[in-house]
């Protein structure tokens, strides 16, 4: 995650907090300055680092911290709650109209920020909420970008209307909405194009498809990786044609992430999704405190458990769930986990919401936790390639594999039958946990084997 480089200098300060018994203020300020200079670091804004300090510190040497119990654990905690309150406090939802009217959504952006990837999984969110969306391809100067966007819609299930690259983006939205109205769309999110920087014909095309028809939503994508750019360009945006909400995107890269920090206190505007991921599935609903909790490397296990939800088919998980109570779990059963994992996006990503675990996953191998995680990514891989030199008739019944059935999966997969012998072994202890757990856990859950 974009933020990996901040909790891990986070955590240190932390850790160095909690070690000492009572605190000063002296302790409290040095303490502060770290942070100060790791959010910094980290591309977030000066004036906000200054005022994020200035109230964290206001509240952290108070009387009732200073002389509680574990103020160490205070301190950590006033963190918490400012960092929260930094990104919005509440999430915040996308306004639509009530009942089946139409909801128009502009969608704005430079260009590279993601705009028309992120407008296609926008659609296919609410398309998964009840609602009947339309694509409109408002960006007629870049090559290429209806067809993108006719791609990702088709992915999507998403109808497309595009009127080709010889119309002007405000006829072709106030066309589309008398396409929606016949054809029953309530949601229409209008893809405009990009530029490369910010310029007053880009703005004049986005003030006329506002002058021409009524946009309920104007959402800014703004993209991590340019860090404090993508907050200056917020503001510009917001000055000039009035935003209502952003969507950060690549904030799984790696990244400063200072953006996703910064841009509510600058413009004042919340932060409705951040792309986390290239797929058209990645694309997560911000929750400050949720945020706040996986930056100080606290985990952020709901999404985890929101994203297992969603993967995971209820049917096969019932049917998972009386194999694991019967001892009947496979390597087939082993392989379909390994698929609902990647689903969740791999271990590296689950770790990442592992409360503890935050600064493990997903970025590069930098330290021996890292080397562990990478470790385990490869093992699992290894596993599966065994399993796959295996016969249909083999992974079923695991008790099959004699000695020569193993020195051909070894063999099969390129390694050394020791592997083999040890991937079995484990795999037979693994079988009898899960017979565990099957039979001490909630009816229809499933767990996964990692």
């Amino acid at each position: 995650m974009a933020f990996d480089s901040l909790t891990e200098k986070l955590q240190n300060i932390f850790k160095n907090l909690r070690s000492k018994g009572r605190l000063t203020e002296d302790d409290v300020k040095e303490a502060l300055k770290e942070i100060k200079r790791a959010l910094l670091a980290a591309d977030v804004n000066f004036k906000v680092v200054k005022d994020f300090i200035g109230s964290v510190q206001e509240r952290a040497i108070g009387q009732d911290v200073m002389n509680g119990l574990n103020p160490g654990q205070m301190v950590i905690k006033i963190v918490n709650e400012e960092l929260v309150r930094l990104m919005g406090s509440e999430t915040t939802e996308i306004a639509l109209q009530p009942g089946s009217a139409i909801t128009v959504i502009m969608m704005a952006g430079l260009q590279g920020a993601g705009k028309t990837t992120t407008t296609a999984k926008l659609a296919g969110k609410y398309k998964l909420k009840g609602k009947k969306p339309l694509l409109v391809a408002c960006d007629v100067y870049r090559p290429a970008a209806i067809k993108q966007l006719q791609v990702n819609g088709e992915k999507q299930g998403v109808e497309v209307f595009s009127m080709g690259e010889n119309n002007k983006p405000a006829n072709i939205a106030k066309a589309s909405l008398e396409h929606a109205k016949k054809n029953g769309n309530n949601l229409v999110i209008l893809d405009t194009a990009g530029r490369l920087h910010i310029d007053e014909d880009m703005m004049a095309e986005l003030q006329e498809i506002k002058d021409t028809v009524t946009v309920h939503q104007t959402i800014l994508v703004i993209d991590a990786m340019t860090g404090q750019d993508a907050v200056n360009v917020a503001k510009d945006f917001n000055d000039k044609i009035g935003i209502d909400g952003v969507i950060v995107t690549k904030l799984d890269g790696d990244t400063r992430g200072g953006a996703a920090l910064s841009v509510k206190a600058v413009t004042g505007k919340p932060i409705f999704y951040v792309g986390m991921g290239e797929k058209l599935s990645d694309l997560e609903q911000f929750y400050p405190d949720r945020m706040a909790s996986r930056i100080l490397g606290m985990g952020d296990v709901l999404t985890l458990i929101e994203k297992a939800e969603a993967q995971i088919d209820e049917e096969k998980a019932k049917q998972m769930t009386q194999k694991l109570k019967k001892a009947q779990f496979d390597f087939d059963d082993f392989l379909e986990s390994m698929k609902q994992m990647r689903n969740m996006g791999g271990l590296g990503s689950i770790m990442s919401m592992m409360p503890g675990l935050g600064a493990m996953g997903g970025r590069k191998v930098k330290s021996p936790d890292d080397e562990q995680t990478a470790q385990a990514e490869k093992n699992l891989a290894r596993m599966e390639a065994m399993i796959y030199s295996m016969t249909p008739a083999e992974r079923s019944n695991p008790d099959l594999l004699n000695p020569s059935r193993k020195h051909r999966i070894a063999k099969g997969a390129g390694v050394d039958i020791s592997e083999v012998n040890r991937m079995v072994k484990q795999f037979g202890e693994m079988r009898k946990l899960m017979k565990m757990v099957g039979k001490s856990g909630k009816k229809g859950r499933f767990r996964l084997p990692f």
